[in-house]
């Protein structure tokens, strides 16, 4: 397989080549022959079954998956929704905009992300290892990138979670330190990449990214 990174600030989703793949013109997306999906959850969901992937990953127990399901149908826009939203206010809108946010609008985001880690700690996880169980599974691997995107935006989200800490530990146990840490660079580098961006590309934006988050 080979992978294939765009630009986005550079609006290289945009180009004539990457609109025959996906004409949403949102990443990820994925090309098998002649065949183009897009959509991150069902990307990781054909690949699990072209690929037969260890059950674990995507169950084929009725109820197990439906478990997976379950945290994937939600997360849109719940956790991965809230994420992208303190990433706007705590970073991108002061820092490459210039624009301070409104404090209740930053509490509001606060309680919000809070009232959703809750659910991931009680409704999903409860006292399981992993949120379809015993055994890591797609759900988990969603759902840790989605808290991970916290630290972007100055939050320590485990901080006074000993559950979603201890959870974060497994998942990191179970696919290694190694790929865990691989997997989230981009994440835990994006504070500098932010401070090198120039604002003026996004001017262009500004009446839409504050209709979105302010």
């Amino acid at each position: 397989m080979e992978l294939v990174f765009l630009k986005l600030l550079a609006s290289e989703q945009h180009g004539e080549e990457f609109g025959k793949v996906n004409p949403i013109r949102k990443v990820p997306a994925l090309k098998d022959g002649d065949f183009c999906l897009a959509e991150s959850i069902a990307i990781m969901q054909y690949l699990a079954e072209k690929h037969k992937t260890p059950d674990h990953w995507y169950p084929a127990d009725l109820q197990k998956r439906a478990r997976v399901n379950e945290y994937l149908s939600w997360q849109h826009m719940a956790i991965r929704w809230h994420g992208s939203k303190m990433f706007w206010l705590r970073l991108l809108i002061p820092k490459v905009l210039g624009m301070s946010v409104p404090q209740d609008k930053m509490d509001a985001a606060l309680e919000d992300l809070n009232h959703s880690l809750s659910l991931i700690e009680d409704k999903f996880l409860q006292d399981q290892p992993f949120i379809a169980g015993e055994q890591i599974s797609l759900a988990d691997l969603v759902a840790i990138v989605e808290v991970m995107q916290y630290f972007v935006s100055g939050l320590d989200v485990f901080e006074g979670r000993p559950k979603l800490r201890a959870w974060k530990d497994r998942v990191q146990a179970s696919i290694g330190k190694e790929l865990f840490d691989e997997a989230h660079q981009a994440i835990m580098g994006a504070q500098e990449r932010v401070g090198q961006m120039d604002g003026s590309k996004m001017q262009s934006l500004k009446p839409k990214i504050l209709r979105l988050f302010m």
